[in-house]
């Protein structure tokens, strides 16, 4: 590896571009984060094990012996990461004609607008693919399904008549939200904290939920929606969703929406001895995924 010692090699130069990386033209805010709980990992992959619990309690006769069960594992959830890279290189003769600073900055931005799409895509398209059954997790299930498998039966988290989002829709997916039951059939406390939403559904998503009085009606009537702040998390737009009237709404369940930062570097820098060039390059490994399917709820739309 060589040391230039010029004063215009890259190693005097490099700290400004690394404090440009990232620093590109207007984009997006991280939409990704709103999508899963994010975590950390030290290994290759993650995995949840999924335990049932116990059946009802059931009456004990005077005199009688105690009944017993057996709690059970469930189904597997593994979080594999994957890793992104990509790197750009200033030549020699941009170095020695002084052009480092100028080329240096513009694709040290570009590296970062480009993995930052990336990761948002990676993320997104858990969601764009929630309805496609080539694309399983745990229970053999795609996320969003109305056949979940559970030793109490199927069990759905999806509208049974995809529509689209709608005052009478949002209604009825949080009613299965409110009615769910776990594994062995109890019912638990799951409630509906975001929506999510493509773009051409960010305005009729904030009538209907923002609206003072009901939407779209003239009989004076409580929007019960936004009285009772059915969905404490607001309204999330993601720009990377494909589905233009796809919608969903994560819910509280404790390991539903689940992704994993394994390791990442923003920028590093290198030279080339061979050629003289100055080489950079950025690197990301995460994973996303769904353990419970209960985690989020949906329509693909009409």
């Amino acid at each position: 590896m060589s040391i230039i010692t010029t004063s215009n090699h890259p190693k005097a130069l490099w700290p400004g571009v690394a404090a440009w990386w990232g620093r590109t033209y207007d984009e997006h805010k991280t939409e990704y984060t709103d999508l899963f709980d994010i975590e950390s990992s030290n290994q290759s992959y993650e995995e949840d094990v999924q335990l049932t619990g116990f059946g009802l309690a059931p009456v004990k006769a005077e005199g009688a012996s105690v009944s017993y069960d057996t709690e059970s594992q469930g189904f597997v959830s593994r979080y594999t990461h994957a890793a992104i890279a990509l790197g750009f290189i200033c030549t020699y003769e941009d170095i020695k004609d002084n052009l480092y600073p100028v080329v240096g900055r513009r694709r040290g931005q570009a590296n970062a607008f480009s993995m930052r799409q990336s990761k948002e895509i990676i993320h997104a398209n858990i969601y764009n693919r929630a309805f496609n059954a080539s694309y399983t997790f745990g229970d053999g299930k795609e996320i969003l399904a109305t056949d979940h498998p559970s030793t109490a039966g199927t069990w759905s988290n999806e509208l049974a008549t995809p529509a689209d989002f709608s005052e009478e829709a949002l209604e009825d997916l949080l009613v299965m939200i409110m009615t769910a039951v776990n594994d062995r059939g109890h019912n638990i406390n799951l409630m509906a904290q975001s929506l999510h939403i493509h773009p051409n559904g960010w305005f009729e998503a904030n009538r209907v939920l923002k609206s003072v009085l009901q939407n779209d009606t003239a009989n004076n009537a409580l929007n019960v929606l936004k009285a009772t702040n059915a969905l404490p998390g607001g309204i999330k737009m993601n720009h990377y969703f494909t589905d233009t009237d796809a919608w969903f709404v994560r819910t509280n369940a404790p390991r539903g929406m689940i992704g994993y930062q394994r390791d990442s570097y923003p920028l590093k820098q290198d030279n080339d001895f061979d050629t003289g060039n100055a080489k950079a390059k950025s690197y990301d490994r995460f994973s996303a995924g769904c353990t419970d399917p209960r985690g989020l709820y949906g329509s693909a739309g009409a």
